[in-house]
This record gives C-alpha cells, sequence and structure tokens, in this order.
C-alpha cells in the first residue's frame, strides 16, 4: 500500500474513477450477519465510500488507513452533518490498539485485504471482533471489455507483460486479486461458516461470465483510461519514467500506448474520431470472503 501513501499519488482520482459497490453487495454481507450492529470498522478504508454506506447500518462506523492522503480524501467526502456517526483515523489493519478487545461487530475491507499481512492480521482480527462477529472482504481484478475480447487480451497483456506494467505491482498482493482472494484462509481454529462468492467476466457480452456479478459500469474510453492510471503498478511505473500523460504538446505515458494498440485491434474504436468519448460496457471479476468469528 506504500504507493498510495506518496504525495504524488492522487487521492482525488482514486476517488472519482475507482468502480463503486452496488447495494446488493452490501445486501449480502448484512444478510449475512447476525447479531448487534452497535460498531462496523472498514480497514483500508480509502476515500471511505464503504463506511459511509454502511453508516446507516451501524451505530458507529471507524474507518482507517495507513495512508494520510487516503484519511484526508475520506474526511474532505464526508460531511459531518450527513455521516455523525463515521470517523476516520490513521491505522494499520494489523494492529487496531484503539478498539478494545472483542468490541466490533462487523470488521470489512474493500478492495484492501490483499495488502495485509496475515500472519498478523488473523490474530488482530480474532481479538477485536466479538464472539459471533461478521469478517467480510471483498476485492475485484481488472475490469474486462466484455463486448471486446481483442482489447481485452491487450489489456491483460500490458498489464502483466514483462516489458509493461507487470513488473511494478506489489506482490503478493496482486496475485491475490487475481485469484479473488481465495489465498486469505481465515484459521479454522478461530472461524467458521466461511463462504466465498465470486466472478469471472466473459467476453461474449454482459453477463456473459461465470459466478454471481457485483461489479459492473457503462464507461467512457477516456474514463477507463483514468481509472487505469489509479493503479499502484502505474503509480510504480510513474515513478521510475517520471512521464506526464499527454495533453497537447505533452509526452504520453504507458496507458496512452496501451489505449493506441487496443484501438489498432477493436475497427469500431479506430474508426471514431472522438474515441475516448466512446462508451463500453466494462465487468470486474470479484471475490466476497464472508467469515464468522467462532463462539468458543
Amino acid at each position: 500500500m506504500a504507493q498510495f501513501a506518496k504525495s504524488t499519488f492522487s487521492h482525488a482520482s482514486y476517488a472519482a474513477f475507482r468502480p463503486s459497490y452496488p447495494s446488493s453487495l452490501y445486501n449480502t454481507v448484512l444478510a449475512y450477519h447476525h447479531g448487534p450492529r452497535s460498531r462496523c470498522v472498514d480497514l483500508g478504508c480509502g476515500h471511505g465510500v464503504v463506511a459511509r454506506y454502511l453508516s446507516g447500518s451501524f451505530s458507529q462506523v471507524i474507518g482507517t488507513d495507513p495512508s494520510d492522503g487516503m484519511i484526508e480524501q475520506a474526511q474532505t467526502s464526508t460531511s459531518r452533518a450527513e455521516y455523525p456517526n463515521v470517523t476516520f483515523r490513521k491505522s494499520a489493519a494489523e494492529n487496531l490498539a484503539f478498539l478494545e478487545d472483542e468490541s466490533v461487530d462487523l470488521v470489512v475491507a474493500g478492495q484492501a485485504a490483499h495488502w495485509f499481512d496475515q500472519t498478523k492480521l488473523w490474530p488482530e482480527m480474532k481479538r477485536i471482533l466479538r464472539k459471533g462477529g461478521t469478517l467480510a472482504f471483498w476485492g475485484y481484478k481488472d475490469h474486462v471489455f466484455v463486448d471486446y475480447p481483442k482489447a481485452t487480451k491487450v489489456l491483460d497483456e500490458w498489464c502483466y507483460g514483462d516489458n509493461a506494467l507487470g513488473p511494478y505491482w506489489t506482490q503478493p498482493g496482486r496475485s491475490i486479486v487475481q485469484n479473488k482472494l481465495r489465498d486469505l484462509q481465515p484459521p479454522f481454529s478461530d472461524w467458521d461458516d466461511v463462504q466465498r462468492t465470486e466472478y469471472e467476466p466473459g467476453t461474449e457480452g454482459p453477463r456473459s461470465g461465470e459466478g454471481t456479478m457485483f461489479l459492473n459500469k457503462r464507461i467512457k474510453l477516456g474514463e477507463s483510461m483514468a481509472y487505469v492510471r489509479t493503479w499502484s503498478a502505474f503509480s510504480a511505473w510513474q515513478d521510475k519514467f517520471q512521464k506526464k500523460m499527454r495533453d497537447g504538446s505533452r509526452e504520453g505515458d504507458i496507458v496512452d500506448d496501451m489505449f493506441e494498440e487496443m484501438r489498432s485491434a477493436e475497427p469500431d474504436w479506430r474508426r471514431d474520431g472522438e474515441w475516448k468519448e466512446k462508451e463500453v460496457e466494462v465487468e470486474w471479476g470479484s471475490g466476497l470472503l464472508l467469515a464468522r468469528r467462532k463462539y468458543k
């Protein structure tokens, strides 16, 4: 998560272009949850979107993040008048010393759990959650242009190729996301009723994938480019090469090159003069992990 903590990272762009989570995902989590709804903790809260949503279901919601920039963005985006029961504080997920033992009813992490140190995480989750309390972690991988298999193939090659963004992903975090969080294994001795919900998009049109879809969006190609520039791998690439995004006379970057190759692969993208305004349907592969702290 070090890239998100750097002063050069655009926390505002992250908030603007990352996908939002649908009510169906939250409803799945809340339907699984049993018992009190006094306190919810959102780990790796980023700009606070999850904390704000869950504020309507819990008496108190605390968002934590190790990045000063993310905490500032979350606080700026969260009106105290509208969300009086939501607070944010800088903290790592593995060390929540400000929370009392067994004082949390629900702990969540949206697109953050792959960053956590599991050797330290699971003991801390056991400590803060009450018996019977709920843990809900979810994450998503790269977006798929569901009507454009050739563009999707190009995107994958640029994401993970050795001469593209591949070397700039932080591991094992990225592999955990790609594997839909299956590598996150709650210790059997402390957790039960473990459930997983997954989705793998297809390229034969919307909802042509397998599993339960939570994340999809109709997006302009220019917005898709902005989204790719919120990736930690792009931030790491940019730190190394210090190239500016293309704007008139300014030099292009790896995302410009990536999308130029996509345009070459997809005829109707090439023909469109205002191609950045072209809207396409995208879906994200995702994984949701639910677990309940044992009563013993």
